[in-house]
C-alpha cells in the first residue's frame, strides 16, 4: 500500500499523498465508484483522487460532488471542503471540515522552464532559478487558484508571490491573491522530493 505521506493541515485539515501502483480495481473498490473516462491514466487519477478522499474521511459523500458556477468541485452546503491534485503516478488530496482547501502536486517535467514566463513574472523568475523551484512556484500558485475557486485568474497578475523562504523546512511561499473582493495573503507550505513538488494552503489573511 504505497501511501507516500499523510499529514495535518492546520487544526481541521487532513491531507495525503499516494503513489498509484495498484490495479484500477483496488481504487474502485476502495472508493466504491467506477468511471467511464476512456483514457486509462486519467481514469485511474480520477478514481484514485476519490479513493484518497475516502481514506481521509471515511464517510466522504463522493456521489454528492458537484461543480459550482466557477467549476470548483463542492459538496452540498459545503459540509466538507476538499481539494484533489494528480500528476502520474501520484495523487494528493486534502479534506478540511472548516476551511477552504487547496493542494497541488507536480512531477518533474523539463518543459516547465520553457513556459515559466506564462505564470511567473521576471522578478519571480529570479526567485525560482531552476526546474525544481519553478515547479514548486507553479504548485503554490495552482494550490492558491484551487483554494480561491474563481474563474478569470491570471497567474502573474492575480497571484503574485511576495515571499519565498527557501531555507525554511516547508519552503514557505506567500501569495498576494488579487480578486474583485480585494487582496488576501495566502500562505503555502511546500515540499520537494526526488519525484515531485507539492504545495498546499495553510491559511489566509
Amino acid at each position: 500500500m504505497p501511501l507516500f505521506k499523510e499529514f495535518e493541515i492546520g487544526t481541521h485539515g487532513l491531507a495525503a499523498i499516494w503513489k498509484m501502483e495498484e490495479p484500477e480495481a483496488f481504487f474502485s473498490e476502495g472508493a466504491g465508484i467506477t468511471s467511464d473516462i476512456k483514457h486509462e491514466k486519467r481514469r485511474m487519477e480520477f478514481i484514485g483522487g476519490r479513493f484518497l478522499l475516502k481514506l481521509l474521511q471515511k464517510d466522504f459523500p463522493l456521489h454528492n460532488i458537484r461543480k459550482d458556477e466557477h467549476d470548483k468541485p463542492r459538496i452540498d452546503n459545503n459540509d466538507l471542503y476538499f481539494s484533489i491534485s494528480h500528476s502520474w503516478p501520484y495523487v494528493a488530496a486534502v479534506v478540511d471540515t472548516h476551511n477552504e482547501a487547496g493542494i497541488d502536486i507536480q512531477t518533474w517535467h523539463p518543459n516547465i522552464l520553457r513556459i515559466q514566463h506564462k505564470f511567473l513574472s521576471p522578478t519571480e523568475q529570479l526567485l525560482f532559478p531552476n526546474e525544481q523551484l519553478v515547479t514548486l512556484a507553479w504548485c503554490a500558485k495552482e494550490a492558491a487558484y484551487k483554494w480561491n475557486g474563481r474563474r478569470g485568474v491570471d497567474f502573474i497578475e492575480h497571484l503574485p508571490i511576495i515571499h519565498f523562504d527557501d531555507q525554511a523546512v516547508n519552503k514557505n511561499i506567500t501569495i498576494n491573491l488579487q480578486s474583485i473582493q480585494g487582496s488576501k495573503k495566502v500562505f503555502t507550505e511546500n515540499s520537494i522530493t526526488t519525484d515531485f513538488a507539492c504545495s498546499y494552503i495553510t491559511k489566509c489573511e
